[in-house]
């Protein structure tokens, strides 16, 4: 007689992105050969509307660590970039798959690209990161704190509220809507948060089983890698989400002294100043070496900026939206 494995039951926000998300790594677990089902938790943050700088670090991630933990599903997506960067005990990041594109989107009227909006253009984002960034571009824009989906920042460029917003290219890819996008913001202009457009698989510690089997369907060493460069910027400067902190690693093809080909991680790293001002910093190192080069590069920068990075910077460890 056959015995029929459960059905893995995969814990997902249940807003049209993190469904999306989730979806894409059901797929990747059935083409494995394993039944899975979508089980979906809402977290305090889908049920709020104010700013995340208020709500408070963790606020999309801590539900779905609590129904992992209490046994209401076997795995976890999150947004890597939601993720604090203290570590739960009670689970384990089991894979990071192949990462999406990084970048942040515009979505304008009129198609309009970032250097065609006249000064004085309403342009919404949530993210102190992206008003930090647009603000040192000096094109006079009106930058709008807002939040929300996908649809709703959106609308309110279709409505005429605002000139344009900017978001997540990965979420407008991953919902099949990246025609909307107007440019796509070259990371010279606008560093994008740290794994921004990574996910991250979660089950618990003890599922060691499971944790291997995931680690085998979905994981990609490199992205692993470049987002643990970039987030070793957050952890070192203690960063949450009310600090403007943009960080991009890319894995590069490099030769060592021997003439062999090895691959290097490339990592770019930016904050903004209490006095408004941006301070940035590079390096290149080791794959192996990847959180390491990231707590080096933080220390870069506060030492370029001195007193001058903004206090929450100190207030916790957390994602940078």
């Amino acid at each position: 007689m056959t015995v029929r494995t459960p059905a893995l039951r995969l814990g997902t926000r249940p807003s049209a992105l993190a469904l999306a998300q989730s979806g894409l790594i059901a797929e990747r677990i059935r083409a494995a050969g394993r039944d899975v089902e979508l089980v979906e938790i809402r977290t305090p943050g889908d049920r709020s509307t104010a700013p995340v700088t208020q709500l408070g670090v963790g606020v999309f991630v801590s539900a779905l660590r609590d129904a992992l933990v209490d046994g209401a599903c076997d795995l976890a997506v999150h947004s890597y970039k939601d993720l604090p960067t203290a570590p739960d005990p009670r689970l384990v990041l089991a894979a990071v798959p192949p990462r999406e594109d990084p970048r942040d989107a515009l979505v304008a009227r009129d198609g309009r690209v970032l250097g065609e909006l006249r000064p004085g253009s309403r342009v919404g984002t949530g993210s102190p990161r992206r008003i930090a960034q647009l603000a040192a571009l000096g094109l006079g824009l009106e930058l709008v704190p807002i939040r929300g989906n996908v649809d709703t920042r959106i609308g309110k460029v279709v409505s005429g509220d605002l000139d344009a917003v900017v978001v997540a290219a990965a979420g407008l890819r991953r919902l099949g809507r990246i025609d909307e996008a107007t440019e796509l913001l070259d990371p010279l202009q606008m560093l994008p948060a740290p794994a921004q457009g990574a996910l991250a698989v979660e089950c618990r510690a003890e599922d060691r089983e499971l944790a291997d089997f995931l680690a085998t369907t979905l994981e990609d060493r490199p992205t692993r890698a470049a987002v643990a460069a970039e987030r070793a910027v957050l952890a070192t400067l203690e960063a949450g989400c009310s600090a403007p902190v943009g960080a991009l690693a890319d894995i590069v093809s490099d030769l060592d002294d021997d003439g062999r080909a090895v691959d290097r991680v490339s990592l770019r790293a930016v904050a903004g100043t209490t006095d408004g001002e941006l301070v940035r910093a590079s390096v290149t190192g080791e794959l192996d070496n990847a959180e390491k080069l990231g707590a080096a590069l933080a220390a870069e920068l506060l030492d370029l900026a001195g007193d001058t990075l903004p206090a929450a910077t100190n207030a916790g460890s957390g994602a940078n939206g």
